[in-house]
C-alpha cells in the first residue's frame, strides 16, 4: 500500500472528513432496504470515534444533477446510521458553508455528522476546484473510504484531497485494494474471468484488458447477444448493439491471437416479452425465433461454464449473466454463484448485481472477496488507475 492510511495519521481532537459510499436503496417510506454499504464504513467510523475525532461524513445519493432534490436528501441514511451506531447522528441540510461549519464547531470528540448529498452541488461531478476547497475547509484530515466511487474524479473523491492538510485511505479502501492485489499483480493460473452485464460497449475495454491476464473469459448477460449476432445467428428481439458487432468480432480474433479462450453461450433462455411472468424456454443460440428475446444463459451454457471453472485457481466476476432481477431469468447467475462457492480458487466478485447474486445464494463466506464497488473493482482488476485513490498522500 503506497498511500497513507488511517493508521498513519493522528486524528485525536481533529475534524476528520470522511468520504463514504452511502448510495443505498431507500423505499417509498424513507427506509433503507439494504445497509451493506453503511456497515462497510463502520470500521473507519468506529476507529475515528474511539480516537476522539470529530467524524464528518459526506456521500452522494442518486442522480440529482447538481440541484437540490428533496427526495434525494440523506436524512433516511442519517437515521439508519444512527440506528446502527445506537446514538445521534447530526445532519445538515447543506454540504458546505456556514451550516456545516457551525455544526462542526458545536461537535464534541466522537460525535458523528453527515453533511448533505454532495451531488446537490454542481461542482461535484465536474471536480470543481472551488467546491473542492470548500469541502477541504471542513477538514484537518480527509479520509477516503468510498471505494465504490474511487474510479470517479469528483470533487468529494479526488479534488478535496488536493486541498486537505492530509488525505489518507480509510480501512475499507485499504482492504479493497490490498485484497485484490493477488489477482492484479500475479494471478495464479488458470485465471478465469466472468464478464456479464447488459451492454458490450460498457465492457469492451474490460474484455480486451483481461486478455493479457486471464486464460479464459466467460461471456454472459445481454452483451453476449451482440457476439451471437456477430457470429451470424439471429437474436430475435434480444437486446443488441448493432454498432458494436464489428468490435465483437475483433475481440474474438484478438482472443484467438493471444491464445485466450473466449467462451460464449451455446444456449439461452428466451422469453416472449420482457416480463417476470413471460412465457420462456431454453433454446440453442441458432434457434432464437423472431419475437423472442434472450434473458439468461441456458442449462448447457451453465454446465459449460461450470466445467471451465472447476479447474480455475483465480476467478474474477463482474456483471450478471441474465436478467437477474426476475427469478425466471436468474438461474444462470445463481448457478455460477454456487459454482464459485464450491471451487478451490481465489475468487473476487465485483459489486452490484453479481455481488447481490452471491449474497442471495448465501455464499458470501464461500468466495474470497465481494467488492463494494463494481466499476472500481473492474479498474483495479484491469490494472487501471483509480483517480480518487491516486489523489491520496503517498507514504
Amino acid at each position: 500500500m503506497d498511500k497513507k492510511t488511517l493508521k498513519d495519521v493522528n486524528v485525536k481532537d481533529k475534524n476528520v472528513l470522511v468520504r463514504v459510499d452511502f448510495n443505498v436503496p431507500v423505499d417509498d417510506d424513507g427506509n433503507v432496504t439494504d445497509d451493506t454499504r453503511i456497515e462497510a464504513a463502520l470500521p473507519t467510523i468506529k476507529h475515528l470515534k474511539a480516537e476522539d475525532a470529530k467524524v464528518i461524513l459526506m456521500a452522494h445519493f442518486g442522480r440529482p444533477g447538481g440541484e437540490v432534490q428533496e427526495d434525494l436528501r440523506l436524512d433516511p441514511v442519517a437515521k439508519e446510521l444512527a440506528n446502527i451506531l445506537g446514538e445521534e447522528v447530526i445532519k445538515t441540510d447543506t454540504t458546505v458553508g456556514d451550516e456545516p461549519q457551525e455544526a462542526i464547531a458545536k461537535m464534541e470528540a466522537g460525535d458523528v455528522l453527515l453533511v448533505e448529498n454532495t451531488r446537490f452541488n454542481a461542482g461535484e461531478k465536474s471536480n470543481d476546484p472551488e467546491f473542492s476547497k470548500q469541502l477541504a475547509e471542513l477538514a484537518d484530515v480527509y479520509v477516503n473510504d468510498a471505494f465504490g466511487a474511487a474510479h470517479r474524479a469528483h470533487a468529494s473523491t479526488a479534488g478535496v484531497a488536493e486541498y486537505a492538510p492530509e488525505a489518507v485511505a480509510g480501512f475499507l479502501m485499504q482492504n479493497e485494494i490490498e485484497t485484490m492485489k493477488p489477482a492484479v499483480e500475479k494471478p495464479e493460473q488458470p485465471y478465469v474471468a466472468i464478464v456479464g452485464g447488459a451492454k458490450i460497449s460498457d465492457k469492451m475495454s474490460t474484455v480486451e484488458n483481461l486478455m493479457g491476464k486471464a486464460k479464459t473469459i466467460l461471456i454472459g448477460g445481454g452483451m453476449a447477444n451482440t457476439f451471437i449476432k456477430a457470429q451470424g445467428h439471429e437474436v430475435g428481439d434480444s437486446l443488441l448493439e448493432e454498432d458494436q458487432m464489428d468490435l465483437a468480432n475483433e475481440l474474438v480474433e484478438k482472443a484467438k491471437a493471444k491464445g485466450v479462450e473466449l467462451v460464449l453461450p451455446i444456449d439461452v433462455v428466451v422469453a416472449d416479452e420482457f416480463a417476470a411472468d413471460a412465457n420462456n424456454k431454453a433454446v440453442d443460440i441458432d434457434e432464437i425465433e423472431a419475437g423472442w428475446q434472450a434473458l439468461d444463459i441456458g442449462p448447457k451454457t451453465i454446465e459449460k461454464f461450470a466445467d471451465v471453472l472447476a479447474d480455475a485457481k483465480t476467478v474474477t466476476w463482474n456483471g450478471p449473466l441474465g436478467v437477474f432481477e426476475m427469478d425466471a431469468f436468474a438461474k444462470g447467475t445463481n448457478e455460477v454463484a454456487k459454482v464459485l462457492g464450491e471451487i478451490d480458487a481465489f475468487t473476487i466478485v465485483g459489486g452490484g448485481e453479481s455481488a447481490a447474486a452471491v449474497k442471495k445464494a448465501g455464499l458470501e463466506d464461500a468466495v474470497t472477496h465481494i467488492s463494494t464497488g463494481g466499476g472500481a473493482s473492474l479498474r483495479v482488476i484491469e490494472g487501471k488507475p483509480l483517480p480518487a485513490f491516486d489523489a491520496l498522500n503517498d507514504k
